[in-house]
């Protein structure tokens, strides 16, 4: 039996389409042109961007805006909702330099963790908004945990032996707060941003209940440092 059919889009989705995701793509570019980056680190920790190689790290879903432009163009894997906001953001992250992987840790889930694994495998950075696509906020979901735990080295029981997780936080100087769910954050130019990078979640210890801490200790260093 022939795959069913996509749904046909409405008028007024084929139009966000064509016009949302270029627009978000440039005015992303030329807010982040105003930014000030500054990295936090508990000691002995690399910021995310500068480790090589596969790895997987959590962050919170209203701190978007400035990864997407920090992170640009490296190749990032992202897992994003299949719904249509989804698709919105999934095609504004591609011409950002991400590679958008469709999925969440309710509809989709399985779709989602195995083409995660497989960026995995291929070398990318995997990140996932722990509590996107609908909160609540600060709540980390099990989808981190899921996919750090079922990638890295086989064991001699050809079992996956886990990878790490790290996880981190930004926090706007001055940012414009909108009343949705996760309280997204949108960074006012000129202002200062800070990174913050706690220690990392070993792979022997890769919970969802390890993740949050991991996420709430980042959060507390930005707001420190902010």
């Amino acid at each position: 039996m022939p795959d069913p059919a996509p749904p046909k889009l409405r008028f007024a989705q084929r139009l966000a389409i064509a016009v949302v995701p270029p627009l978000a793509a440039l005015l992303i570019r030329l807010l982040g042109l105003t930014l000030r980056y500054e990295d936090r680190t508990d000691p002995g920790v690399t910021p995310g961007h500068l480790i090589p190689g596969s790895s997987v790290f959590a962050f919170w879903h209203r701190s978007m805006i400035a990864c997407a432009h920090r992170f640009r163009n490296l190749g990032i894997a992202i897992l994003i909702s299949p719904s249509f906001d989804g698709e919105l953001i999934a095609r504004t992250l591609k011409r950002l330099g991400f590679c958008p992987v469709r999925g969440s840790s309710s509809r989709g889930g399985a779709i989602g963790l195995r083409n995660m694994q497989l960026a995995y495998a291929d070398g990318h950075c995997c990140a996932i908004t722990a509590d996107g696509p609908r909160g609540p906020v600060y709540v980390a979901k099990p989808g981190t945990a899921r996919l750090a735990n079922s990638v890295g080295e086989l064991t001699a029981d050809a079992q996956p032996a886990g990878t790490w997780v790290g996880c981190f936080h930004n926090q706007p100087e001055r940012a414009w707060q909108l009343r949705s769910w996760d309280r997204f954050m949108i960074p006012k130019p000129f202002s200062r941003v800070v990174f913050s990078w706690p220690a990392h979640v070993p792979a022997v210890d890769v919970t969802t209940a390890t993740v949050q801490g991991a996420l709430d200790r980042a959060v507390q260093m930005a707001e420190e440092g902010s």
